[in-house]
């Protein structure tokens, strides 16, 4: 059970890993440059995401030992078998794996910072999220095929702007649709919207 325990807690910290590894690529985060770091073999501009690769790597290289402890360990032939011995003298390997991962993914959030800039751009070139909190609105005051509007919209591979959304919103009929209900729609932003309405 604490092999499977300890898995389960590599592998939620190997997702986050790859995760900050996506992040860095995207831009959304940067790093501090480290005087003297070589941060590319090839490209002298780059600074690798090292600390998170090396923890994605010792994570891996844990959690495939745990496996082994966790199937072998409690199978033994005629109950007579001691190859467990040679198998538990190896019990601090994934240990140790799994503290050099902690450690490196520590070292990597210590030397990452918010890129602001970046996130704006990407959130307001994303107008269509706020196509999920409108309709989740309209449906809660009844609209009749909320979704498909909403649908209707956005999928149309071209840019879904604040204008976009406005224009939809100012044009729902007034009948079904009050005024205080649209101020409310035309409040959400790429930049307020988490998923959650008030």
């Amino acid at each position: 059970a604490l092999f499977h325990a300890m898995m389960r807690i590599n592998n939620i910290l190997l997702d986050f890993s790859r995760d900050m590894w996506t992040y860095i690529s995207l831009n959304y985060f940067t790093q501090k440059i480290a005087e003297g770091e070589v941060g590319s073999s090839t490209m002298p501009h780059k600074v690798n995401p090292i600390d998170f690769e090396n923890c994605e790597g010792n994570l891996g290289i844990a959690n495939s030992l745990f496996g082994h402890l966790s199937s072998k360990l409690p199978v033994s032939r005629l109950q007579r078998d001691l190859t467990d011995s040679t198998v538990l003298r190896n019990f601090g390997v994934p240990v140790g794996h799994s503290v050099l991962a902690f450690t490196s993914l520590a070292r990597g959030l210590g030397k990452i910072g918010l890129n602001k800039q970046r996130l704006h751009d990407d959130l307001e070139a994303n107008w269509a999220v706020v196509a999920e909190a409108i309709q989740t609105i309209l449906r809660r005051e009844r609209i009749p095929n909320a979704y498909e509007m909403l649908k209707e919209l956005t999928r149309t591979n071209e840019a879904i702007t604040e204008k976009t959304i406005a224009q939809f919103v100012k044009g729902l009929p007034g009948d079904k649709v009050p005024q205080r209900v649209k101020d409310e729609m035309l409040q959400i932003t790429p930049h307020n919207y988490i998923g959650v309405l008030p």
